[in-house]
């Protein structure tokens, strides 16, 4: 990683998360915080590990165990600890470890760590500083018809609002799982939550419950969705279409996508394509317009200017005249990208099973007083375990060795 010169210490060091964590929504939110500096230690079972480990595309680790790809995509920096927390001696080593820590961070069922003995309140009257996070489907702290759910991302978004604008009459809506938004958008969510309790730890000495909920977070990023029901425009208001120009288009080697809500963004574009004529057309007088005739008359125009042009050459073309624009990447012209390499927004992991790497992303939070990295591989599942748990409660190797015999701790 690149851009030492930022500074030797990132914004978080000296901040120890323990995660009860599993899949992706917490794990891409953890993830961030390690980047940030922070010790993230990762709670497994130390049989099978987190779910995320059973996903599918899988490689085979260093360890030589089939890893799956959401758990290789969230898991950078951290360390790896197994406990069995079913095993009553487990949840209690994990309550053992609590003060040693600034932060809990889980995404179980509402009510799974209750169960266990390691929900909030139990946590706090160990550890009043805490800060507990939790990332679930329909949150803790208010009561809901659907706390007893379970959710994955696609389940939240669909609940929020996002597909319906985009289905076609007569078809289902379109589920996307690809970029997992409902995951990360309630990552990023709950990464607010933490930094904003630890701030005001700083000010009151205690913690406080950081209550993530996955539907909330997509009901925050489909906000069009209800705004616009609220203010009498129909659902198609919610996307792309129906005023400006907003849509792909066909260049030589695939597709740009243009997006002008502006009146001198349309006049440079009738100028650019050749068509100054639509400045003073009737047809183009209003945004409304611009969507209506947009196949009929703009797109034939558009996509012969663009023709024997590159997707990145139309959009660099239409960005030096003001208008918007950029290419529909695949994932090769993402890795050849030069914005990418420069910000360090693709992280190339070694494989033990191939010589190409993984590519995983990068930290989008660019500071200029914090160093990009250092960034440490992926855990093995219990990588850790002896390590934290002799640094954090002081264990010797009998102990150890007793726990591992009962089975509370891995092999």
């Amino acid at each position: 990683m690149r851009h030492a010169e930022r500074g030797p210490s990132r914004p978080l060091d000296g901040v120890r998360v323990l995660a009860v964590e599993q899949m992706q929504a917490l794990p891409f939110a953890t993830q961030l915080l390690a980047h940030l500096g922070a010790d993230v230690v990762k709670v497994e079972h130390p049989v099978h590990g987190e779910s995320g480990r059973g996903s599918r595309p899988q490689v085979t680790e260093r360890d030589g165990r089939k890893v799956g790809a959401t758990y290789l995509r969230n898991n950078l920096g951290k360390r790896s600890i197994g406990i069995d927390l079913k095993h009553p001696a487990g949840a209690a080593l994990v309550r053992r470890l609590v003060p040693h820590f600034d932060v809990l961070a889980e995404n179980f069922k509402a009510g799974a760590m209750e169960k266990m003995g390691l929900g909030y309140s139990a946590l706090a009257a160990l550890h009043p500083p805490l800060v507990y996070v939790s990332i679930s489907g329909f949150g803790h702290l208010v009561p809901t018809p659907y706390a007893d759910w379970p959710a994955y991302a696609p389940v939240a978004e669909a609940m929020a609002g996002l597909y319906e604008p985009t289905r076609r009459p007569g078809e289902p809506p379109p589920v996307v799982v690809a970029g997992a938004l409902g995951d990360n958008a309630s990552a990023l969510y709950a990464l607010i939550g933490t930094l904003a309790a630890l701030r005001q730890r700083e000010r009151t000495g205690r913690g406080q419950h950081v209550d993530i909920a996955m539907f909330d977070a997509m009901i925050a990023m489909t906000d069009m969705v209800p705004f616009m029901w609220s203010v009498g425009e129909p659902p198609s208001a919610a996307t792309a279409g129906r005023t400006g120009l907003v849509n792909a288009f066909a260049a030589s080697d695939g597709y740009f996508v243009m997006a002008i809500f502006r009146d001198h963004q349309f006049e440079k574009l009738a100028q650019l394509v050749g068509h100054p004529d639509w400045i003073g057309d009737p047809r183009f007088a209003t945004r409304e317009g611009w969507a209506e005739h947009r196949e009929s008359v703009v797109r034939p125009a558009l996509e012969t200017w663009a023709r024997d042009l590159s997707k990145l050459e139309a959009s660099r073309r239409l960005a030096e005249q003001g208008i918007p624009a950029g290419p529909s990447n695949l994932a090769p012209d993402l890795h050849a990208d030069p914005h990418v390499a420069a910000r360090d927004m693709l992280i190339e992991v070694p494989r033990a099973d191939d010589p190409r790497p993984m590519l995983v992303t990068g930290n989008p939070v660019k500071l200029s007083g914090a160093p990009e990295g250092p960034i440490t591989p992926l855990p093995g599942l219990g990588e850790h375990t002896d390590a934290v748990l002799r640094e954090a409660l002081a264990l010797d190797d009998a102990e150890l060795a007793k726990l591992r015999r009962e089975g509370v701790i891995g092999p």
